[in-house]
């Protein structure tokens, strides 16, 4: 390969000790251990081996991917605090990846299953930073609205969702408000958009309004009682909501709207049950500045469970995959400074356990329980140590 460089650059590297000449007269060139930068990578990658099932990395997901072939790929086409993005993030891989080279990153996907893989995933990675997980809507939801109730201007389509729905829940449609929809047994209902979660927000629009409609006419409420019908309901909701409107004097109920109002064969026969969130109930103890949190039940809407799922449970531990602990919450993302969960070797999960505080005073403790398919529920409680 001589000819690739010119007669002076030969002469040069010559006298320099450079070049060896075999004992056939031919010039080589002499490389160093220290000086090499190892050979380019081609495009065709058969270096990293595939996920199998008894991978150390397995997450038991079909499609997953080797973490040494994203690692090659986000090393190569960014720098750290770069922004990573993964639209079709299945186990986690990408965003693993990205946290451990300390880039930011976002993760996406349609499937509950693959986000709730890929936050357990996110969790094992020692100091993970604080992150969020979020609802953003439902395309089949979207598309079965659009057919059944899309001939209409969009006012009249949502009022023809929404009367619907009450129908399907046997609660009587009212008007002259904006998120009191119907009324049923003295309690008013307010029924969730198709394409969006019930959020925090929301029910502090409703709370707003409730307290607005007491005693003016017809429509007027004769409980202080508010059914909250949603598809979804936002992460972390829950139990911050009823906490919200208990301290309005309302009793608030969640209620899931099934999957099965989109089967006219099960709205046909009248086979639709709303059924309440998960409720989630924790055991504070207190001494000096040490708190000890216990898990003492944990009820999940039975309309998700498949039934040879709930034949199989036998305590109501069993319904919880992992949970975890902010110890200080202050009212922004939820930061995970303990967490316990269950891997496919040790299927056992704690459910108690304890914290001391370096200072006295006021603090607030938020308890996230995720459950076997991959929703949350959230318990805020207030402690005090002195």
């Amino acid at each position: 390969m001589h000819w690739l460089k010119n007669p002076e650059e030969l002469d040069r590297l010559d006298k320099e000790g450079i070049i060896y000449w075999n004992s056939e007269g031919i010039p080589e060139l002499k490389y160093y251990l220290h000086e090499a930068k190892g050979a380019y990578v081609s495009d065709f990658w058969d270096d990293i081996n595939v996920i199998n099932s008894m991978a150390i990395e397995s997450a038991g997901f079909p499609t997953q991917k080797p973490e040494a072939l994203l690692e090659r790929i986000i090393n190569a086409s960014s720098n750290e605090n770069d922004l990573v993005m993964d639209c079709f993030v299945g186990s986690g891989t990408t965003a693993t990846v990205a946290e451990k080279l300390m880039r930011r990153w976002i993760a996406c996907d349609l499937g509950r299953f693959a986000i709730h893989t890929t936050r357990k995933r996110l969790l094992s990675i020692p100091g993970v930073r604080p992150f969020t997980v979020q609802n953003l809507g439902k395309y089949e939801r979207q598309l079965w609205a659009g057919a059944e109730f899309g001939d209409n201007q969009a006012a009249a389509r949502q009022r023809a969702y929404t009367e619907f729905v009450l129908k399907l829940a046997q609660a009587t449609p009212i008007h002259g408000y904006t998120w009191l929809h119907g009324l049923k047994a003295g309690r008013m209902v307010h029924v969730g958009a198709v394409d969006a979660p019930v959020s925090v927000g929301d029910v502090t629009q409703i709370a707003t309004e409730f307290r607005r409609a007491v005693g003016t006419g017809k429509d007027a409420p004769t409980t202080n009682g508010v059914d909250v019908l949603g598809w979804d309901f936002a992460f972390e909701m829950n139990e911050v909501a009823k906490q919200q409107a208990a301290a309005a004097n309302i009793q608030m109920q969640f209620l899931r709207i099934p999957r099965d109002v989109m089967d006219k064969r099960a709205v046909e026969q009248g086979d639709i049950r709303f059924f309440e969130l998960a409720a989630l109930s924790v055991e504070v103890k207190t001494n000096k500045r040490n708190v000890s949190l216990k898990l003492t039940d944990f009820v999940i809407p039975p309309d998700d469970v498949p039934e040879e799922a709930r034949k199989a449970v036998r305590h109501w531990s069993q319904w919880i995959d992992y949970w975890a602990v902010d110890w200080d919450n202050q009212g922004d993302t939820f930061h995970n400074e303990w967490q316990t969960y269950r891997t496919r070797k040790d299927k056992s999960l704690a459910l108690e356990t304890t914290h001391n505080y370096a200072d006295p005073g006021e603090y607030t403790v938020v308890v996230k329980v995720i459950d076997i398919l991959g929703n949350d529920t959230t318990k805020t409680v207030k402690v005090k140590v002195i």
